[in-house]
């Protein structure tokens, strides 16, 4: 598989010709400069040619210690460690220093380097195209990202590149290949991170991963975008998503991080399981409450990871959160809470195990025996009241409909009579009895058919 690292200064299409390759729109595109930040990878294929993307952030040079200076790091990790560099330039507006400088540095790297003069939809940009042959990465390519214009000579470029590769090197990515397949019996794990801004998300990504993948630093919403990392714990797969901060809607009026709210959502809404990362100083305020009624109501697993450990008041923290816990998320009991820092690697072991056993549970079939007896003697301790409708309620049965979250079918002759707070008292005696906290249980009353009514 060939790696392709999409390089450039701001705002020159590069998320845009990623989604283009990726054949989908997972890289947030935005008018405003600068907003890819870290580096966001995917999988795609150009005719025969197999690939893993790589977008990265805009070029801007820095020699201090501040968000561009570690932006550049991520971007020449992503150089080092691809096969070929897609360089882009606007055609529009020709080129600029940042390209000319950017230029010097990618041919340092000594890797290939194909360069793409990128918004040629019309006529208007051919002294833009003539202009490029000045940085000496050899004959530019009219390319329009937006409209899928230059896609067969792009292929050709990648094609080169692809046969230069040495046989031994694609000989041993097939065999790896091979070898996960057959190692690998079931699917990975979805596993998104998710909480406010600035509480140690992307921290806890790194810390997890054990590399500086994430862009992390004292500014808040430093991420932007969804980002997935495929990754191995201990044997099992997983795809770790790290996500941008929510904060509450009301206070969110740039389109941009209307964007950025609506990739994690989506990010946090696709996972299997969730980890809710809540600052120790600052637990289950509204807007966590918020996040995590949200996830249990998509029917995904849900694990809180109480993070900055190191400095917290202890005490004080696990008695809130317990409080919290209590009054505010009853509608799943049991939710695993582990207490993580992020910054010094601390509880990672937890967190984890945590993780595994709420999918366990998650993923868990009752057998038809044990349900029914289970359900047999809740009717016996405690029979269902007179229904909404004052009429008496038989419950006859029940059954496991599906997994992921468990879900169950009663079958009754007034299904439309059960109150509430009984149904309530079902899930929980439930949950309790088959050992299935932190997950949320999905019970729905349907009406037995009437064996006499042809």
């Amino acid at each position: 598989m060939l790696k392709v690292a999409i390089i450039g200064r701001p705002n020159v299409g590069k998320s845009t010709l990623f989604n283009r390759l990726v054949g989908r729109k997972t890289a947030i595109v935005h008018d405003q400069p600068g907003v890819t930040r870290d580096r966001k990878e995917a999988e795609a294929k150009l005719r025969d040619i197999k690939m893993l993307i790589i977008d990265t952030a805009g070029y801007e040079y820095s020699n201090e210690d501040n968000l561009e200076k570690r932006m550049w790091d991520q971007t020449r990790r992503a150089i080092e460690e691809a096969d070929v560099s897609l360089f882009l330039f606007d055609a529009r507006d020709g080129l600029q220093p940042y390209d000319e400088h950017f230029a010097d540095l990618v041919r340092q790297s000594g890797k290939p380097v194909i360069l793409l003069a990128n918004k040629c939809e019309g006529k208007l940009q051919e002294d833009g195209i003539f202009e490029a042959y000045k940085l000496g990465l050899g004959t530019p390519i009219p390319f329009s990202a937006e409209h899928g214009l230059g896609l067969l000579d792009l292929y050709d470029a990648l094609k080169e590149v692809e046969e230069a590769k040495p046989e031994e090197e694609i000989r041993e990515t097939e065999e790896d290949e091979t070898e996960d397949e057959e190692k690998i019996k079931s699917r990975p794990i979805q596993l998104a991170i998710v909480g406010r801004p600035n509480v140690g998300k992307s921290t806890l990504m790194n810390a997890l991963l054990n590399d500086e993948r994430m862009l992390t630093g004292p500014e808040a919403g430093v991420t932007r975008d969804a980002i997935t990392v495929a990754w191995e714990w201990k044997g099992r797969k997983i795809n770790l998503v790290d996500t941008a901060g929510l904060r509450k809607q009301s206070r969110v009026s740039d389109s941009l991080e209307k964007m950025s709210a609506a990739s994690t959502k989506h990010a946090a809404f696709m996972a299997q399981v969730v980890i809710l990362v809540l600052d120790a100083d600052a637990v289950l305020d509204k807007q966590d409450l918020t996040i995590a009624r949200q996830v249990i109501d998509e029917g995904r697993a849900l694990v809180i990871a109480v993070n900055k450990w190191d400095i917290a008041n202890r005490k004080e923290a696990l008695q809130r959160l317990n409080d919290k816990l209590q009054t505010s998320l009853t509608q799943v009991e049991g939710v695993p809470t582990v207490t993580v820092s992020a910054l010094k690697k601390e509880g990672l072991d937890k967190l984890m195990s945590a993780v595994f056993k709420v999918y366990d549970r998650w993923n868990v079939r009752i057998p038809t025996a044990p349900l029914n007896k289970w359900f047999q003697d809740v009717l016996d301790n405690n029979p269902p009241p007179l229904g909404k409708n004052k009429r008496r309620i038989k419950l006859r049965y029940i059954t496991q409909a599906k997994t992921r979250p468990p879900s169950f079918y009663i079958f009754s002759s007034n299904p439309e009579g059960l109150p509430d707070a009984y149904l309530r008292y079902l899930v929980n005696n439930l949950r309790e009895t088959f050992n299935l906290g932190g997950i949320p249980i999905r019970i729905t009353v349907r009406k037995t058919g009437n064996p006499y009514a042809d």
